[in-house]
């Protein structure tokens, strides 16, 4: 039995269903189901399902209001993973923690390698950076996946803005000057499964192919859609937003690659795939 926190997300949708086309045993679950922040109903309820794996998706992933809202985002996200964490070792089950690009400083144009330098830019990166602290002090039976740019069928992302707002305006201003790696939930759904059922356990980055900006991204997106909206290339110094961002993304896969993991399609043929989905 497989279960998965954050169903109603796009990464937590995507793997309940991989799981379930596979046919393995799987529950998916919301905060409806269970409230990752109390510690004692989250040991109640992992230690009565007593779940070989746990697919850790659910997060507070509000990074601009999170710049307000530390003690929210900490909550869910450092103190949930914990309880989580403490569930798991308590029944020996493996846990996947889903994290993010936003632990590193953002630095340089090389792809960051797995300790590369670890220095998150606002309070939510933090707070993802501390729930893997929190995983692996407490489990030697852990994954810990950060992906980037994540966009999937269930949910909003850049990807449903932009096809939204192409349709509506001439022209979008669109931040040229951060460059990372799109994540398409239906392409890292099958490889948090294929984690689930080994045991190369450590950390991992996964996203798919290939590096763009977020003008890029929305260039591609516009083009593939055949909508007329001409995408504007502005700094970011010209966006403002109220958490840092950072403006190296790049992830390198050599750990991916090392454990014998196949490496997920390139953005734009995931791209193509997510518009025709959305149809």
């Amino acid at each position: 039995m497989i279960l998965v926190t954050g169903v109603n997300g796009q990464l937590g949708f995507d793997v309940v269903k991989e799981l379930k086309r596979r046919k393995i045993e799987c529950l998916g679950i919301g905060r409806e189901e269970l409230d990752i922040t109390d510690k004692d109903v989250v040991f109640d309820y992992i230690t009565g399902l007593m779940p070989e794996c746990v697919i850790h998706c659910a997060a507070y992933t509000a990074v601009d209001r999170a710049e307000d809202e530390e003690e929210l985002c900490a909550k869910v996200n450092v103190y949930g993973t914990e309880n989580i964490a403490k569930a798991c070792k308590e029944v020996n089950a493996k846990m996947i923690y889903i994290s993010t690009d936003y632990v590193f400083d953002g630095q340089g144009d090389t792809p960051f390698e797995i300790e590369g330098n670890i220095k998150p830019l606002s309070v939510y990166g933090k707070s993802k950076y501390e729930g893997e602290l929190k995983v692996k002090e407490l489990l030697e039976k852990y994954f810990i996946v950060r992906a980037s740019w994540v966009f999937g069928i269930n949910g909003n992302n850049f990807v449903k803005t932009m096809l939204r707002l192409g349709a509506e305006k001439e022209s979008l201003n669109v931040v040229c000057d951060q460059i990372g790696s799109p994540t398409y939930t239906a392409d890292l759904a099958p490889l948090l499964c294929d984690m689930g059922m080994s045991e190369k356990y450590g950390v991992y980055h996964a996203t798919n192919e290939g590096f763009c900006s977020w003008a890029e991204f929305a260039e591609e997106i516009i083009r593939m859609a055949n909508l007329s909206c001409a995408i504007k290339h502005i700094p970011t110094s010209e966006y403002l937003t109220k958490a840092v961002r950072p403006f190296n993304s790049r992830l390198s896969k050599k750990s991916l690659i090392d454990s014998g993991y196949n490496l997920l399609p390139s953005w734009k043929d995931a791209l193509g795939r997510y518009l025709v989905e959305l149809k």
